[in-house]
């Protein structure tokens, strides 16, 4: 992620795209955001006291544009941060601090959905009394047409797993094209109920239910792909301005959203102004002077970076103001063993003994912006997190053990190698964090040359399984906090892209990850999959295909009038459905 969040492009492909500025354009959190709740349930929350109240206009600073608003385009965690305020979808993230926002609950369904015995079939009921911003009632057939809508190469973007796990859904071209007839995997019996059927158990189902392609659109309001301008809303606010493609976007309240039928969106605010395009130093200048307007203003995308934090650390009314979070991501060193002298696991396992990840750390802004990883999982229980350091490399390295294992590969003077990342001054893949690996292990007897590329051509080329380097910068998030959506992409063989992005960067097609990882999908006891996924994160590390440095935290600031800040294990950042300015 770059240096916005979990919010918007929040997931690891749209990230990869992106060079995830969700980074905390979304944010994320983990173990519990400082500042607010501890992981306890405990401390003092960020923001202003005082009891939060209905009324007032919430404005929102932003550096990426809300582009794409259509629900089909969209790529986001959990439904997204903004989006949410208008798009409802069967399922939605448990809006809590902490651990407790890594749930899923219910949104227009009435629960998280019933599976057939083995998880390939999903019925889900719609409740009572759910009305669009017309006053026309929403009907599953609505949400039938907005899923298969998001088929539709116009309306591309969006998260892809449907058309891997619905029935006929990698052959399906949306309605634009199907003469009306519709993808005959997903039934709708009666308005209110709506059926899918599944190529393969998915345990996790009720997870992807979150993402906005599940938001239902009236088929009659469809306007292809300029109904992103004024998109028919299901939630608690409607669009009455979309500017400049959602550089400048106005919610006000939709008078037929009923709060019985929802248990998770306050809808505090009466209007929310979201302007983007701003510089992030702006942005937190203005959130710093709280003056005007931006007393009650939030941001969804920027974070604060090591000066700014230094400066807000004397300040305790600052400090005071300050949200943190952690979100499912990971900043990685990435190997590809078809590239000598990748090719030998002593070699891999030097390089994760010489790794210096203090100085890694500090090159990524410090500790208060990043946490030491040796796992490729999050710390974080929802994940399946199981500890263990198969290649200790201390705080500082390891660089006779190195050696060791360098002399043992067949290399006893030392080795030199290329380490591919980014010119984005991000401090993730940038070369602060290349340089802070290329010192460390020039300690253990390996040379390391920088090829610092532009971020686009850097994404293209490690992304490209015919021109991935051997040895490069990477990082991936999860698009809901579970262990699937960071090892199946990352480590499933049968996932490996020959004509387009290719995310499994060792090209792993190991018979028994496979295996375990459809094991693992038919399970619909999410705990019982966590301790699984753990320990298949724990088998693969052996392997020492990746070497983990750090999960990022995301600190954020809010105006001095802002109320009720939640910020969750799921999405790391502030829950704008939550926030009062009054």
């Amino acid at each position: 992620m770059s240096s916005a969040g979990p919010d918007r492009h929040l997931t690891a492909r749209r990230v990869a795209a992106v060079a995830v500025s969700l980074v905390l354009a979304g944010g994320a959190a983990a173990c519990g955001p400082e500042g607010g709740a501890d992981k306890a349930g405990s401390g003092d929350k960020p923001g202003a006291a005082g009891v939060p109240q209905k009324g007032g206009t919430l404005t929102v600073l932003n550096s990426e544009p809300q582009s794409d608003f259509d629900p089909a385009r969209l790529y986001t965690s959990g439904g997204g941060n903004v989006p949410s305020l208008v798009f409802r979808t069967l399922t939605t993230r448990n809006r809590e601090d902490g651990p407790a926002g890594t749930k899923v609950v219910p949104d227009l369904a009435t629960d998280t959905g019933k599976p057939n015995a083995d998880a390939t079939e999903w019925t889900y009921t719609l409740k009572d009394g759910l009305k669009y911003e017309d006053g026309t009632p929403i009907t599953t057939a609505d949400i039938k047409y907005g899923i298969e809508r998001s088929f539709a190469a116009e309306l591309s973007g969006g998260a892809p797993y449907l058309r891997d796990w619905l029935v006929g859904g990698e052959a399906y071209e949306g309605p634009y094209k199907d003469g009306g007839k519709g993808l005959d995997s997903i039934t709708v019996p009666d308005p209110k109920t709506i059926v899918f059927k599944l190529r393969k158990p998915e345990g996790e189902f009720p997870f992807v239910a979150t993402q906005t392609q599940f938001a239902p659109v009236p088929k009659a309001k469809d306007t292809g792909v300029t109904y992103e301008e004024h998109p028919v809303s299901s939630g608690p606010y409607k669009v009455v301005k979309n500017d400049n493609d959602g550089e400048h976007l106005t919610l006000e309240r939709n008078e037929h959203w009923d709060e019985k039928t929802d248990e998770e969106r306050k809808a505090y605010p009466d209007r929310i102004d979201v302007r983007s395009g701003l510089d992030a130093a702006v942005i937190n200048q203005r959130l710093t002077t709280s003056s005007g307007p931006d007393a009650a203003a939030i941001t969804t995308d920027t974070n604060l970076g090591p000066a700014e934090l230094a400066q807000i650390g004397a300040n305790k009314e600052l400090a005071g103001r300050v949200g943190t979070g952690h979100f499912g991501y990971v900043n990685y060193l990435a190997f590809n063993p078809k590239v000598a002298p990748f090719d030998n696991p002593k070699v891999r396992q030097a390089i994760s003994h010489a790794v210096n990840r203090t100085s890694v750390i500090n090159a990524a802004g410090g500790s208060a912006l990043a946490e030491p990883a040796t796992t490729f999982l999050p710390e974080r229980e929802a994940f399946g997190f199981t500890p263990y350091d198969h290649f200790p490399a201390g705080k500082t390295g390891d660089p006779a053990k190195a050696r060791q294992l360098l002399a043992e590969a067949g290399f006893p003077d030392g080795i030199t190698v290329t380490l591919t990342h980014s010119t984005a001054q991000n401090r993730q893949t940038s070369p602060e964090v290349a340089t802070a690996v290329q010192q460390a292990l020039g300690a253990a007897g390996i040379t390391v040359k920088l090829e610092g590329l532009e971020n686009n051509a850097f994404n293209e080329k490690r992304w490209d399984v015919k021109n991935t380097p051997g040895f490069f910068l990477s990082r991936w998030g999860a698009d809901w906090p579970s262990g699937a959506p960071f090892l199946a992409p990352i480590f499933d063989g049968r996932q490996i892209v020959t004509n387009g992005s290719n995310y499994n960067h060792a090209q792993l097609d190991d018979p028994a990850v496979n295996a375990e990882i459809d094991e693992i999908a038919k399970l619909t006891d999410l705990a019982a999959a966590g301790k699984r996924w753990g320990a298949l994160d724990k088998k693969i590390g052996e392997q020492a295909l990746a070497v983990p440095l750090f999960h990022p935290v995301y600190k954020r600031l809010v105006g001095k009038d802002v109320k009720n800040v939640v910020i969750s294990d799921w999405t790391g950042v502030l829950d704008i459905s939550q926030v009062s300015v009054k």
